[in-house]
């Protein structure tokens, strides 16, 4: 068993530096970011990102397809490795990667930027407020936005800025 573990950290290793992260191990290495915003993310670390092929003039050939966010979504080979690290940023106590959803906080329904760092986030699947209440906002936004009762601009703004508040800011909550 410990053999296994060891080799489960190897490759854990190995796919940080992969791709392009470095892991610290220890007790050494403080957190970045904070959970005190929670369920938001900390704005310092992630105040989000849009994909800049997603404009207004753009959302019947992008969003508003249906399927159209599988074309954008990254590989978890990306956001697994990405998630372990913000884990530690964040300083989560619970380390366990099925614990969180690496979330675009702009959502890709709504043109977030789909491998921005700044833009993803491990966002607790417990709590208040877990990640699973994030999903049916995104949605409600993407039919406004779709439908042409809200523009893409406001809603992603307002999603960015607290998803638990967003349709009450853009006028459909």
């Amino acid at each position: 068993m410990r053999s296994k573990k060891r080799l489960s950290s190897a490759i854990t290793a190995v796919a940080l530096t992969v791709a392009g992260f470095t892991l610290t191990t220890g007790s050494a290495h403080a957190a970045t970011c904070s959970q005190s915003y929670l369920p938001l993310p900390d704005a310092a670390c992630q105040p989000g990102a849009y994909n800049p092929d997603v404009t207004q003039s753009t959302i019947q050939s992008t969003i508003c397809v249906p399927g159209w966010t599988k074309t954008v979504r990254p590989p978890v080979s990306y956001t697994t490795p990405l998630k372990i690290k913000q884990i530690g940023e964040y300083g989560y106590s619970d380390t366990n990667t099925a614990d969180y959803e690496e979330d675009h906080l702009v959502p890709l329904e709504l043109g977030g930027a789909p491998r921005d760092p700044k833009n993803l986030w491990p966002e607790p699947r417990y709590g208040d407020e877990p990640a699973a209440s994030k999903d049916s906002v995104e949605n409600q936004l993407k039919t406004a936005v779709c439908d042409g009762t809200v523009q893409l601009d406001a809603a992603r703004s307002a999603i960015a800025t607290d998803w638990t508040t967003a349709p009450s800011k853009v006028g459909i909550g």
